[in-house]
């Protein structure tokens, strides 16, 4: 057997043994890194980023972050229970931080690690606004989206290992061309895509959430509007971009609002609470 059907067999086995299918999604997913060794790395580097920030505590800002994403975790709990998914969460240890900066940004890292950055409360503008982005940054998390990164990396390296393997007799010239080749054909046709369907799986995950803990999903296309404005139609074309369009994101959330709020009925959810 030569090297290189040897390293196509070890990919698809890779493949083959390493997925998991995800609750909110229902799909099977990469997983070539578990959990298990994912979350502490991810609780040591938010810690380093807390480390290295002014958070700020004690504000009635920082008391709605804490408010918005227990109420976001509690809905994700619910939802994880009612669809037979008990002790999904076990692992996760859920925290809630504000950081002063001026960057349009939150994140939530694997085991429900979240940030916000005060630059984002403007265009946020109220708690339901909080409310949206928090759904759909811990809609990242709970659906494994850095897991799946992370493999899919490891994936695209071992497909540049074969590229290299399998051009290894010509000149280092269009070796390199072929690399070349392999990277930006990955990237444009695999990658990135890759990254757009994730942002749109967590717009779907959150809106639901964001439902189910009582916050109108009406209000994430308006987020979205005001997200549109902040950034002056700066954007390069959806095709070369890790995330969806703003223009596809709004249509998207507007159409999915009813279902989320349909979700949030079945959990006794009808009202939402005011906007201010």
């Amino acid at each position: 057997m030569t090297f290189k059907k040897a390293l196509s067999i070890l990919g698809i086995v890779a493949i083959v043994v390493s997925c998991a299918t995800n609750p909110f999604t229902g799909k099977k997913t990469m997983a070539f890194v578990s959990n298990d060794q994912l979350f502490p790395s991810s609780f040591a580097q938010y810690n380093q980023v807390l480390n290295e920030s002014k958070v700020i505590t004690g504000t009635k800002d920082a008391e709605m972050i804490t408010r918005v994403g227990q109420r976001i975790a509690v809905a994700a709990e619910r939802w994880l229970n009612a669809n037979g998914h008990q002790g999904y969460l076990e692992d996760y240890k859920w925290e809630y931080k504000l950081i002063e900066s001026d960057q349009v940004n939150a994140w939530c890292m694997p085991g429900g690690k979240i940030a916000f950055y005060t630059g984002i409360l403007p265009i946020a503008q109220n708690e339901t606004g909080v409310a949206a982005i928090m759904g759909h940054e811990v809609a990242h998390a709970l659906a494994n989206h850095g897991q799946q990164r992370m493999s899919s990396g490891m994936l695209q390296q071992l497909g540049g290992i074969g590229v290299a393997v399998a051009t290894g007799n010509e000149s280092p010239e269009k070796q390199q061309l072929w690399m070349q080749a392999y990277g930006l054909a990955s990237n444009v046709g695999g990658m990135l895509p890759f990254s757009r369907a994730h942002e749109t799986e967590a717009d779907k995950i959150g809106l639901y959430l964001m439902a189910i803990a009582g916050y109108n999903p009406d209000e994430a296309a308006e987020l979205w509007k005001r997200m549109k404005a902040n950034s002056g139609g700066q954007a390069p074309p959806e095709f070369l971009s890790t995330h969806p369009s703003n223009d596809s994101r709004i249509k998207n959330l507007q159409s999915l609002s009813s279902k989320a709020k349909a979700e949030a009925k079945k959990f006794d959810v009808t009202t939402f609470r005011p906007i201010n």
